[in-house]
Formats: structure tokens, C-alpha cells, sequence
């Protein structure tokens, strides 16, 4: 097994990540358009707020996948985020997507504090949906031609992971008050 590790994205990794970004398998399984341009990510990476952790893997040396966790900035949110992941076409199957996931897990949890995490994933992405279920993601809903893909309309899940809850801590979340 290769070794993998998931740090912060620097500005330097754009090029990698729009290379990501650009396989044509990437393309197929997430909402990214083909044929962007490094400029337009870097621009985008220079928007990013505080609230929007971008993690990279690299596997000896190389950059090879992507993950944002993207904090909800609504108030009443705050205890929500939103992912997005990638994995270079030529690395996916190898451990990259565990890599990232577990180290987004651990940022969630342990360090932003964050009580649910959420995504959308294409409902034939069977390899992706696995690897959510591993993560304790769960299946809340089916969202019908939600995106347009290759000239069709195509299904996406909405999965969400609710944080677990630790030693003593309250479980009566989302119960309404008597």
C-alpha cells in the first residue's frame, strides 16, 4: 500500500487540483465542468473563507486528490458542513478517498465541532456511496435530475453524518422542548 498524506492545500497545489479536477472521471462523478482553466482555480481557492478547510492527499510527492468541508455560515447552521471531494483518475481505488474522509472526519469532530456533515453524491456512484456508508453517512433523501451530465439529467442521494455522540455528552438533540 502507497503512503498517503492529507495535509492543507498551499496556492501552489492549483495546478495539481486542476488537474484532479479535469480527469474525465472526475468530471463524470462530481458537478465540476471540464475545462477549467488554472487561473479559475486559483481565483476561486482566493474567495474561499474561513469557514472553507480544503484538504489535499499526495502520494510520494504528488498531489493526487482533493477535499473541501465547507462550514455553513447561516447562524442557525453553524453546526453544519458541506463536502466536496476528488480523487485523480488514475489514483482512485487506492486508499485516497479513505485518507481524505477520515482526516475530514477527524477535522469535524474533534476540531471544528461540527454535529452533521452533508453531501450530495450521483445516485449510480456506487464506489463513492460505499465509501460514505463507511464514514456512517446515511441516505435522507433521493434528489430526481438533479444535474445534467454528459447531455442527461441523472439522480443524486443526499447523505448526511451525524456526529456521534461522545462520553456524557446529551443525546436528546432535535427533540422538541416540552
Amino acid at each position: 500500500m502507497e503512503r498517503i498524506i492529507v495535509r492543507g492545500a498551499e496556492p501552489e497545489d492549483a495546478a495539481a487540483i486542476t488537474e484532479i479536477l479535469n480527469c474525465p472521471g472526475v468530471v463524470f462523478g462530481t458537478l465540476q465542468l471540464p475545462y477549467r482553466s488554472v487561473a479559475e482555480r486559483r481565483q476561486r481557492a482566493a474567495d474561499y473563507g474561513p469557514d472553507v478547510h480544503r484538504l489535499v492527499a499526495e502520494v510520494d510527492g504528488r498531489v493526487v486528490g482533493t477535499l473541501g468541508l465547507h462550514v455553513e455560515r447561516h447562524a442557525r447552521r453553524r453546526h453544519v458542513g458541506s463536502i466536496g471531494m476528488a480523487v485523480h483518475d488514475e489514483f482512485q481505488r487506492r486508499g485516497v478517498g479513505t485518507a481524505l474522509m477520515a482526516a475530514m472526519v477527524d477535522l469535524a469532530d474533534n476540531w471544528l465541532g461540527l454535529h452533521r456533515v452533508e453531501l450530495t453524491v450521483y445516485a449510480d456512484n456506487a464506489a463513492a456511496i460505499h465509501l460514505y456508508e463507511k464514514f456512517g453517512f446515511v441516505v435522507e433523501g433521493r434528489l430526481v435530475d438533479y444535474a445534467l451530465r454528459a447531455g442527461r439529467y441523472v439522480d443524486a442521494l443526499a447523505m448526511a453524518r451525524l456526529r456521534p455522540p461522545s462520553h456524557g455528552e446529551d443525546t436528546g438533540a432535535g427533540q422538541a422542548p416540552s
